[in-house]
């Protein structure tokens, strides 16, 4: 179970690094937007599903839930738009965009493994 911790934790850190990066690098902060769309993401799985990412899986419906699911898209999807968006309009380079790319996929890499950890074993 340690050991489980220590990756999530390892790779969160991993993904918050590269997103500084994607700045730090090429002397530009707006990539930082999308790091404000990783703060969002886990939102309405603590307001609306208790806590847990179960319900995420489940075929149960209801208005909050569905509120949930909608929302944690919607923020999932903004942190991949995002970076494109500012790619398009000139604000930030390719390089930054690829870098928050990568971000996002340890970002989300992260999260699926607490999920299955979350699944396999109750804390």
């Amino acid at each position: 179970m340690a050991m489980t911790i220590e990756g999530l934790a390892f790779m969160f850190s991993s993904s918050i690094l590269l997103q500084i990066l994607a700045c730090a690098v090429y002397s530009n902060w707006w990539p930082m937007l999308s790091a404000l769309m990783y703060v969002l993401v886990p939102m309405p799985c603590l307001f609306f599903g208790g806590g847990t990412t179960q319900f995420l899986t489940s075929r149960e419906g209801g208005g909050w839930i569905d509120a949930a699911k909608f929302l944690t898209g919607a923020s999932a999807v903004g942190s991949m738009a995002i970076p494109i968006i500012l790619r398009h309009a000139g604000l930030i380079g390719t390089g930054a965009m690829f870098i928050a790319f990568t971000s996002f996929f340890i970002f989300v890499c992260t999260v699926l493994c607490f999920h299955r950890a979350s699944l396999d074993d109750e804390w």
